[in-house]
């Protein structure tokens, strides 16, 4: 049975940006694709949904682990929908008492990861744009082995500076993506 969300009308977002714990370094390099990250996703996949129940939420594998073929740094992205971002009492507390630990909250998204850093949970309100976007990516990845193999040598070229925060080489990586879902979308039609 699903659970109902709180009954209160939407409330207004969070304005800011916060960051748990501040800046961190990149501290992991690229691996090949390993089989078993798809098998970790859904261990993770699962615990999202039982510390969940009830809540109508979707639960998906996003990131370059998703990409068979696609060498990645080691650490799962899983992007979890919910009806109500702003209403953290239906889920922020359940995925707490699991295992998970807050890293960022800020307008339309909430991140919370492993206490070893291995696994990132990105929630968004159902219907948000990002998770399409992240999707897109994904799924063309997945088909076009030219552009897997075009972003590959830029995560590779990237990954041998030093960062002194992991968001900024997230942010390095951004001209390729969207190039890349460019030609996702001219092929989606």
């Amino acid at each position: 049975m699903l659970m109902a969300p709180s009954s209160r009308a939407h409330r207004p977002d969070v304005t800011t940006v916060e960051i748990i714990g501040g800046p961190e370094p990149l501290s992991v390099g690229l691996h090949d694709h390993d089989a078993r990250w798809a098998k970790d996703f859904r261990r993770h996949r699962h615990r999202i949904l039982e510390a969940l129940a009830g809540l109508d939420v979707a639960v998906e594998h996003i990131g370059s682990t998703s990409v068979p073929g696609l060498a990645a740094k080691p650490i799962l992205d899983v992007v979890v929908t919910v009806p109500d971002i702003t209403a953290e009492e239906d889920y922020l507390d359940a995925l707490l008492a699991v295992g998970y630990e807050l890293r960022v909250r800020e307008p339309g998204h909430r991140l919370v990861r492993t206490p070893a850093r291995d696994v990132h949970v990105h929630l968004y309100q159902r219907g948000d744009a990002a998770v399409d976007e992240y999707l897109l990516l994904r799924d063309h990845l997945r088909a076009h082995a030219a552009d897997r193999e075009l972003y590959e040598g830029v995560k590779r070229a990237l990954i041998n500076r030093r960062w002194d925060d992991m968001n900024d080489y997230a942010e390095a990586k951004n001209d390729v993506i969207a190039a890349i879902k460019s030609r996702a979308r001219k092929a989606r039609g």
